[in-house]
C-alpha cells in the first residue's frame, strides 16, 4: 500500500510540473499570473519560456528517475527539487506577490514535495 502511494504521488507530482511546463510555453502571462507574480504585458516572454522549460524539464526527468533507476533515485530527486518551491515562495514575497499564494501555493508544494521524498525513502 505504501508503495502504490508514494509512487502515485510522485507521478502526480511529476505530472503536475510537466503541466505547469507547457502552461508557461503556451500561456506564459496566464501562467505567470498564477504563479503570483504577473508578467509585464510587452515582455518578459524570453523568461517565462525559460521557467517553462525549467519546469517541463524537471517533471520529465522525475519521470524518468522514477521509471528507470527506482523510489531511491526519485526521493533524492524529490528532495533536492524540493528547493525549488521553497525558493519561488521567497521569489513571490520579494516581487509584491501575496502571502496566501508565497505560502498557499509555493511553501505547501515544498512540503508535499518533502513528504513525497520521505514516502519514497521508506519504499
Amino acid at each position: 500500500m505504501l508503495t502504490s502511494i508514494a509512487y502515485g504521488l510522485a507521478i502526480v507530482l511529476n505530472l503536475f510540473v510537466l503541466f505547469i511546463g507547457a502552461r508557461f510555453l503556451l500561456a506564459p502571462h496566464a501562467a505567470a499570473a498564477g504563479y503570483g507574480v504577473p508578467a509585464k504585458k510587452d515582455g518578459d516572454v524570453a523568461y517565462l519560456t525559460i521557467k517553462g522549460l525549467r519546469d517541463g524539464g524537471y517533471g520529465l526527468l522525475g519521470l524518468a528517475l522514477l521509471a528507470f533507476a527506482g523510489a531511491r533515485a526519485e526521493a533524492w530527486y524529490m528532495l533536492i527539487v524540493a528547493l525549488l518551491p521553497l525558493g519561488d515562495t521567497l521569489i513571490v514575497l520579494r516581487n509584491g506577490g501575496t502571502r496566501a499564494v508565497a505560502f498557499g501555493i509555493h511553501f505547501a508544494t515544498a512540503v508535499v514535495v518533502l513528504i513525497s521524498a520521505a514516502l519514497l525513502f521508506a519504499v
